[in-house]
Order: structure tokens, then C-alpha cells, then sequence
């Protein structure tokens, strides 16, 4: 068993107790004295704690680089699905040994999940990763650019939506920039660090170091539709959808062709049933609508219609394929 100490209650939450069959969140105090990091941030905040939020939480925890990460969900229901998720990831870690019982309490210990977006207010570098909403995000930058002290830089995760936009809409244009993570954040290698016209080179040069700091392998891009790897591969993902909508081929040997032939860890169909039909939908359908002139967007007819029917892929057991959970079973009729 995994004993540590207790801090203040925050929300009435217990700071810590950590036990391999429960890894409970913790909140580190704001009292503490402040110690150099080799990233240059003292205090990050990952503002969202979803799907990719909770991984990049995670992440800079255990990157032994920050004196605190701050986890912030206005709505307490959402924090406690994000710590949740938090604990059954460091769970599974040290079932498989993975991460030892000292990691796992130095990496709790330096995250204080809140409510309270006055928290924010000292942070130094904020990852906003809220959902795919423009307006959404907007409000986040509003906030944020109230709350936080002019030097904060500030990043988004996202992977579809336009970095130049968020930072004409932030006060602070010039330190915004893209850090890109892929699910799941705790095993994929690659962060895209996306620069617009406005960012510093400083402010690049930072968020490319810390994201290696994270042992993570970065790489730069400019402002584009997808950056480098959703620029490539959803255009890729709706090709191999045209075909079936053509008749070209069948749903198992496009996907076998791209295994077999070009290497590929799994088809293009079978990814986007994993990724969600749904969310290949929008993301398309976002950029048509933005860049009507560019012939790489176009919308599969098979795609729209499997959408509209709710047949989104692994997460509702049908898409291009039957799904039993996670287990892909053969071509849907």
C-alpha cells in the first residue's frame, strides 16, 4: 500500500490516499516554495480534463519537471471523471510495474485538481483542451487572458481547428501556439507544435523543448488545416470511404491492402471506426465549409450516411465494421 499524507481538503476531497487499487487525486500546496524546473515552468495548467486533457495532466506529472500541475474543470462532476481517469491510468501503470510506488506519489502529489479558476492565476504555461467549439473555446481564451499574468503562454490541443483564430481571439497573439497530442496522450510518441504568424520564436522554442521534456518527440508545423498528420490522414481515411461508396473495393481488402501494402498498422476504415465516423465527419465537414477551394476536402456519401444513421464506429458497436467494445469484428452489411 502506497501511504501518503493529507493536505487541506479542496471541493471536501481528500488530498491522498494511494493504494493500487485506488489512486485518489491530491492537491499540492500553493504555499510551498517555487523550484526551477529544466522546462522553465514552475506551474502548468491543463484546462479540460477529458479524453485528451486528463493525458496531458498526466503526462507533465510524471515528467518531474513542474512543482505543480494544475487540473481545472469548472463543473466538479467533469474534475472527478478526469481525476478518475487519471487514477485508473496510474492504476494500470503500477499493476504492471511500469511506474514505481515513489513515481506514483510524487506524480499525484503534484497535482491539484480545482474548480476554482483563480488557480490559474500563476500558472505559466496553460494547455487549454476543451472540446472542438470554437465559441467554447473562445471563452476559455477570455477567461484566460483575464485570469493569468501577461506572461502565461498559452497552447491549445486541439487537432482540427485553427490556432491563428484562437489567438486573435486571446489577448495575447503573439504567445499562442499549437501543441498537438494524440490518444492516448500516456503511450503516443508525437506532439505537433503548431506556430502562426503572430507567435515569438521564443514562445516556440519553449513549448517544442517541453513537450521533449515530456519524452515526448515534437516536431513543427505552421498553421494548416490538420497540421501534418490529420492534414494526411483524414483526407486518406474519406478516400478509402469513396472507394466503398464506389464500389471499388470491399471494407477488408482496402484495409488489408494498406497493411499488407503500405505498412500500416491498421486500414484506414478500421481507424476511423476506432477514432469515431463522427468525428471524421466534422472535421471534414469543417474544413469544406472553411476552404471550399480545396480539392483534398471532399465528403464521402457512405460516411454522411452512417453518421446520420448513428452508426459511429466502435463507440456505438457499428460503423464500417461490427464492434463487440474494443473488439472489431467483420464488415457491417
Amino acid at each position: 500500500m502506497i501511504l501518503l499524507n493529507y493536505n487541506k481538503a479542496v471541493h471536501r476531497v481528500p488530498r491522498k490516499i494511494i493504494h493500487p487499487g485506488m489512486l485518489t487525486e491530491i492537491f499540492f500546496s500553493s504555499r510551498q516554495k517555487s523550484t526551477s524546473t529544466k522546462s522553465g515552468f514552475d506551474k502548468v495548467a491543463v484546462v479540460g480534463l477529458g479524453l485528451m486533457g486528463h493525458g496531458v495532466c498526466q503526462v507533465a506529472a510524471a515528467s518531474k519537471m513542474h512543482q505543480t500541475v494544475i487540473a481545472y474543470e469548472p463543473n466538479m462532476e467533469f474534475l472527478d471523471r478526469g481525476r478518475q481517469r487519471i487514477e485508473k491510468s496510474v492504476t494500470t501503470l503500477l499493476s504492471k510495474g511500469k511506474v514505481s510506488e515513489e513515481d506514483a506519489n510524487r506524480m499525484l502529489e503534484s497535482i491539484k485538481f480545482t474548480t476554482d479558476n483563480a488557480d490559474l492565476a500563476d500558472a505559466d504555461f496553460v494547455i487549454e483542451a476543451v472540446i472542438e467549439n470554437m465559441d467554447l473555446k473562445k471563452n476559455v481564451y477570455q477567461m484566460l487572458g483575464e485570469i493569468c499574468k501577461p506572461e502565461a503562454i498559452f497552447a491549445s490541443n486541439t487537432s482540427s481547428l485553427s490556432i491563428t483564430e484562437m489567438a486573435e481571439l486571446s489577448d495575447r497573439p503573439e504567445r499562442l501556439v499549437g501543441v498537438h497530442f494524440f490518444n492516448p496522450v500516456q503511450i503516443m510518441k508525437l506532439v505537433e507544435v503548431i506556430h502562426t504568424k503572430h507567435t515569438d520564436s521564443s514562445v516556440i522554442d519553449k513549448a517544442f523543448d517541453w513537450a521533449k521534456g515530456l519524452g515526448k518527440v515534437a516536431v513543427k508545423c505552421d498553421d494548416t488545416p490538420g497540421f501534418i498528420v490529420n492534414r494526411l490522414l483524414v483526407p486518406n481515411m474519406v478516400q478509402a470511404m469513396m472507394m466503398v461508396d464506389r464500389g471499388d473495393a470491399t471494407v477488408r481488402d482496402i484495409d488489408l491492402s494498406m497493411q499488407l501494402g503500405a505498412g500500416h498498422p491498421m486500414g484506414p476504415l478500421h481507424l476511423a471506426d476506432y477514432v469515431g465516423l463522427d468525428t471524421c465527419y466534422y472535421i471534414m465537414d469543417g474544413w469544406i465549409q472553411k476552404y471550399p477551394n480545396e480539392p483534398g476536402f471532399t465528403m464521402a456519401k457512405g460516411l454522411k450516411e452512417r453518421v446520420n444513421a448513428g452508426n459511429l464506429g466502435r463507440k456505438t458497436g457499428k460503423g464500417f465494421y461490427n464492434w463487440d467494445g474494443d473488439k472489431r469484428g467483420d464488415p457491417a452489411v
